[in-house]
């Protein structure tokens, strides 16, 4: 995960390079008018050598600023970059030169995390994928097994049937649910977006201009009220505080054995009526690409707390 970049003033890179070049520009035209003023005191040996250590105390200086405001950060984002390709523990650079260079760190920063997110997705959609499926699918195989017996009983035969129609809705609801997630995973445009306009039925207690892009807060939004109706709920409440939106409601609430799994892809306590547990996973993949994140709060039924 990126680090805060940290932000100190430093010269923009056009400042730099203009003040470089102008240094080159008026070493040369300094020394000419040196000459001319105290060129018979000193003699033109003497003169030559204190205009040659001037150009080169310069020339120090204009190295040691390019090396500290340009080189070493570039260098250092290489670095950093080198190592994630390379899939290996490497820490982002924190400090940087110029603010353009900073910019650009702070810009490959988030694009670690996003990426990093869903590396991690991908690596958890597989860990759960193959446990996921494999119950249906031994389901079908087993009643497929047992359906070839001409002399099975009709009853039996459609208690069979049954099964397997549930465990191919239970695989269909899998895999929608994991092409909810692909797509979840697309960028979306940034963007701004008024609360109340999202809320999708949810009563809004404080309204507020958030940034994230519309489109994705109404579906985030949708995900939350859809949950809450299913947990039981009849109202449910939005409030908007600045940096933060938290919505409740008047559900059944969140077990304590449960609280460290709901974002988790696959988990849910609503197996038998068709839930696939998808549904927040999907939710805090949205609002990373966002920049936002979601955590749970505390509440007598469901709280969220999303960070923006």
């Amino acid at each position: 995960m990126s680090r805060r970049v940290i932000v100190k003033w430093r010269p923009p890179l056009w400042f730099v390079i203009a003040g470089t070049l102008a240094a080159v520009f008026m070493l040369p035209l300094l020394g000419i008018a040196y000459f001319r003023v105290a060129g018979g005191v000193l003699g033109w040996g003497e003169t030559s050598w204190l205009i040659g250590l001037m150009a080169f105390l310069v020339t120090a200086i204009l190295g040691f600023l390019l090396w500290r405001l340009v080189l070493r950060p570039v260098e250092a984002l290489t670095t950093y970059a080198k190592g994630v390709a390379e899939g290996g523990a490497a820490d982002a650079p924190v400090h940087f030169g110029t603010p353009e260079i900073s910019q650009l760190g702070a810009a490959v920063g988030r694009m670690h995390t996003v990426l990093q997110a869903r590396t991690d997705v991908l690596r958890s959609y597989a860990d759960h994928v193959t446990h996921e499926l494999k119950s249906p699918l031994t389901v079908i195989a087993g009643a497929a097994e047992l359906l070839r017996d001409p002399a099975m009983a009709q009853a039996d035969r459609a208690a069979l049937l049954d099964r397997v129609e549930a465990a191919t809705k239970r695989m269909n609801a899998l895999l929608e649910a994991q092409h909810a997630l692909a797509q979840a995973q697309e960028p979306m445009p940034t963007g701004t977006c008024r609360l109340s306009d999202v809320s999708q039925g949810a009563q809004v207690i404080r309204d507020g201009v958030l940034p994230i892009n519309g489109d994705a807060m109404r579906l985030v939004m949708a995900h939350l009220m859809g949950n809450a109706k299913a947990h039981g709920a009849t109202q449910v409440t939005a409030e908007f505080t600045g940096d933060t939106v938290v919505g409740s409601d008047n559900g059944s609430g969140i077990s304590d054995g449960n609280r460290d799994r709901i974002f988790d892809p696959f988990f849910t306590t609503r197996r038998d009526a068709g839930g696939a547990g998808m549904g927040l996973a999907i939710v805090s993949r949205m609002l990373a690409a966002q920049g936002a994140s979601i955590a749970l709060g505390e509440g007598s039924g469901a709280t969220f707390v999303i960070t923006v």
